[in-house]
């Protein structure tokens, strides 16, 4: 979570912004601006029977893809 300190300059600076038309400073802010997701790229992995689920049969639905490893 934000602190509120933060959370405070990032509103001033915002309301700046939309007084003088400039984009503001985010850095001077400690905080990174918003980035609209990417698409996830194609991905089918085989399931334990063998079955393979492709990433674009689950579209609409919450995924969770978890990789681990014991090596």
């Amino acid at each position: 979570m934000m602190r509120r300190t933060t959370v405070i300059r990032l509103a001033l600076a915002l309301l700046t912004v939309g007084s003088a038309g400039a984009a503001p400073d985010f850095a001077s802010l400690q905080v990174q601006p918003y980035q609209p997701p990417k698409p996830a790229p194609a991905l089918a992995l085989p399931g334990l029977d063998g079955k393979v689920t492709r990433l674009a049969d689950l579209r609409g639905k919450v995924v969770l893809v978890f990789f681990w490893a014991t090596w």
